[in-house]
């Protein structure tokens, strides 16, 4: 249990709280690319509690500007794109991505006060059909080069999800292997849907936490028989990234939890396959659960859908097959922000404790002045080949931690999951 002070730390993150300084050292996802077309209209947003814009200016780069007008306030989300920025339909004030003031129509010939005016502005990254962005003090750090956001444009797939309770609550989710034993249980599967089966029958997975240079791998262990392990391994990457393998054919999915206040964020879901996905056919599936908004067609208003027959014949919560369902109704019952100095904490939790810990470590290290884990400067550091998240049978006499480094196999690396439940 946390006491509420730690509680606090770890929750709050607008602007001046030590979380929110912290959160601030990384890059995070803003927006998807798909949100601001070249040519469409700005994209106001919340990020970080900040009310912001997005915009793409006539060379296609993305800016990201504080939303309110330097001049009077108005809103710059309603804007006009042209010559070379974002033009305020107020009083025609422009603002190039940088946050420079271009042009004041309404002051005299030879006028400099726009010299004197820069708009918060912060630096914007794209990569994996995502709009990044750094809302942190002085130099951003190194853009991460996790695969996943380094790939090319076939091997990714990108969507979100909004969340309507505060991000840490769905950051911890995905460090709790042993619900899937009851959250995601399929009632109804078909016969080669073993991952499904083995969870089903061993309720109690061996739980190992291990701590790494981006945040922490953690080790899921389920007995298969005498033989073999059921080995699922995921990966935390700081602030608030999870690795998880979501279909057991050499794709895995990094579920990023980012806040848009204290109350509510959004759930990122990058799809991830060295060898390449069928975008189409990804995305499709991946967006089934929610409306063009992002939002989720299940959720607290009509009680998930949630169907007591279906309970019996289908899945064990009766919610439909989207694991991203039952993950969010698992973490906004938790209520908008929850009070960990209530709950009691078993040996399942392990990985949870850890996460705190380093997410608290993170803080302390911003307030004595150094960079948190997770925050790169020198390129040469900029190399992460064990983010990643796969499932795996191993020989039982095989220790399970870095496995994977111990097989020499060509191409996808082999993964337990011929085929797997839908997610």
């Amino acid at each position: 249990m946390l006491s509420k002070e730690e509680n606090d730390l770890l929750t709050c993150i607008g602007s001046g709280t030590p979380g929110g300084e912290w959160i601030r050292r990384y890059w995070q996802p803003a927006a998807l690319s798909e949100e601001v077309a070249a040519g469409g209209a700005p994209l106001p947003l919340r990020l970080l509690g900040e009310d912001l814009v997005l915009f793409r200016d006539e060379t296609g780069e993305p800016g990201l500007l504080d939303i309110h007008c330097a001049h009077r306030g108005a809103d710059l989300s309603y804007g006009r794109l042209e010559d070379g920025g974002i033009r305020c339909i107020y009083h025609g004030w422009l603002y190039d991505r940088s946050g420079r003031c271009l042009d004041q129509p309404g002051e005299p010939v030879g006028s400099t006060f726009h010299d004197r005016i820069r708009q918060t502005a912060y630096s914007c990254i794209e990569r994996s059909g995502v709009i990044f962005a750094y809302l942190g003090p002085g130099e951003p750090p190194l853009f991460p080069a996790y695969d996943f956001l380094t790939a090319p444009d076939e091997c990714v797939t990108a969507t979100k999800y909004f969340q309507d309770c505060n991000y840490l609550q769905g950051n911890e989710g995905n460090f709790d292997p042993q619900h899937l034993s009851f959250l995601h249980r399929l009632i109804s599967t078909t016969p080669d849907d073993f991952r499904n089966a083995i969870q089903s029958t061993d309720k109690s997975p061996t739980i190992d936490p291990v701590e790494t240079e981006f945040g922490m791998q953690l080790y899921a262990v389920r007995k298969v028989d005498d033989n073999q392990n059921f080995v699922k391994v995921r990966s935390f990457v700081m602030p608030g990234a999870s690795l998880v393998d979501s279909r057991g054919d050499g794709c895995y999915h990094s579920d990023w939890h980012v806040p848009i206040d204290d109350t509510h964020h959004w759930k990122y879901s990058i799809a991830y396959k060295r060898t390449g996905l069928d975008r189409e056919a990804d995305l499709a599936l991946r967006k089934r659960p929610a409306e063009a908004d992002y939002t989720l067609k299940r959720n607290r208003a009509n009680r998930y859908l949630q169907s007591r027959e279906k309970m019996q014949t289908d899945t064990y919560i009766g919610m439909g097959r989207d694991f991203i369902i039952h993950d969010t109704w698992a973490t906004e019952g938790e209520g908008p922000i929850y009070d960990r100095s209530s709950e009691h904490l078993g040996y399942t939790d392990r990985g949870i404790i850890i996460l705190r810990n380093l997410m608290l470590a993170g803080i302390r290290a911003v307030q004595e002045g150094r960079d948190p884990l997770g925050v790169v400067r020198d390129p040469a550091r900029n190399h992460f080949p064990d983010v990643l998240a796969r499932d795996d049978m191993v020989p039982s006499n095989v220790p399970w931690r870095f496995h994977w480094r111990r097989q020499s196999v060509e191409g996808e690396p082999a993964s337990a999951a011929a085929s797997a439940a839908t997610r």
